[in-house]
């Protein structure tokens, strides 16, 4: 059985619905919820079942399928209230969450979404999840890849303004993200020599430097470099376009958030699944936010989470 650590994420969000939703539809393992036991109970009752976690303080003392709970700044937070406290609890699940897998407690974990604005207002450093686990791993290249059965999508950039992205579009950038991705499918997903998409920067690629001139200067010797050296990629190409040809890539590197975002959560919006690739331990997550506005009403759709953790235990059982 492997040890799947699951973080509540805000709890004045829809995480605590989502969670209670899930139980029945996830495979059978060992689930260790870093969360508060009082806005679990309550959740459940108002869903109309009953929370049968079984409180533990440590990963170790998890030996059994099922569900155990870390009961961690126990408040029952009111749902879509969200403010400094629900921010100080994100905090403090994912910080025990990550010194256990760092520790080799967890085989992965899933992190329920959290609110950047009260994890910051809490005193939270960093822009969200992945940085933060980054650091703490000691990792100093990753990728953010939304994936889902049917399409993967890493970024060279992620949540930066939109003027600032060419900026960040440079040769050592390209270079080092197209050789983490490729090393990554091929060990985490077991994808032998991984053929990769490159996508443009500019409308129809540049056209041929009429519409701009990274792909000329930047993004094309780079794909001519690697390619070179052996890498399986084809680019740079026109991202308005390069979607179509979905059954002849593994995966696509997009340069910026919306350019890759947009074609996959149009395809699969309530199955995508958030992967941080790079880091030394399987990480991934709903590909959704907090949902405050419809916290508490129970119409959160849990799917998200459920395909989250159903690739969290796939990839565990590979790497």
């Amino acid at each position: 059985m492997l040890k799947i650590g699951i973080t509540l994420g805000d709890p004045a969000g829809i995480s605590p619905e989502i969670l209670i939703k899930s139980i029945k539809d996830l495979p059978e393992n060992i689930y260790i919820v870093y969360g508060s036991e009082k806005v679990l109970k309550t959740t459940a009752k108002n869903l109309g079942n009953r929370l049968t976690f079984k409180i533990i303080k440590k990963p170790e003392e998890a030996k059994e399928k099922g569900f155990y709970l870390i009961n961690l700044f126990d408040k029952d937070f009111a749902a879509g209230k969200p403010d400094i406290n629900t921010g100080k609890a994100s905090i403090v699940y994912l910080e025990n969450a990550v010194e256990d897998i760092l520790n080799k407690k967890l085989d992965a974990i899933v992190t329920l979404p959290i609110s950047k604005e009260y994890v910051i207002e809490a005193g939270f450093k960093y822009a969200g999840h992945t940085d933060y686990l980054a650091e703490k791993s000691k990792t100093e290249e990753y990728i953010m890849m939304l994936m889902c059965e049917k399409l993967k999508v890493a970024l060279v950039t992620t949540h930066i303004p939109l003027k600032n992205v060419p900026d960040n579009i440079t040769k050592e950038k390209l270079i080092s993200k197209i050789k983490l991705l490729h090393k990554e499918m091929e060990q985490k997903f077991k994808i032998k020599n991984p053929k990769i998409a490159v996508l443009g920067l500019n409308p129809h690629a540049g056209d041929g430097g009429n519409i701009g001139r990274e792909e000329i200067e930047i993004i094309n010797p780079v794909v001519k470099q690697l390619k070179s050296e052996g890498y399986n990629l084809e680019g740079s190409l026109s991202a308005d376009t390069a979607f179509n040809r979905m059954n002849q890539f593994d995966v696509y590197l997009a340069m910026y958030h919306d350019q890759g975002l947009i074609p996959l959560k149009l395809l699969c919006f309530k199955k995508s699944v958030n992967i941080t690739l790079g880091l030394p331990f399987i990480r991934t997550s709903p590909d959704h936010g907090t949902g405050f506005d419809i916290a508490g009403k129970g119409i959160a759709d849990p799917s998200s989470f459920i395909e989250a953790v159903k690739w969290a235990l796939k990839l565990s059982k590979q790497y």
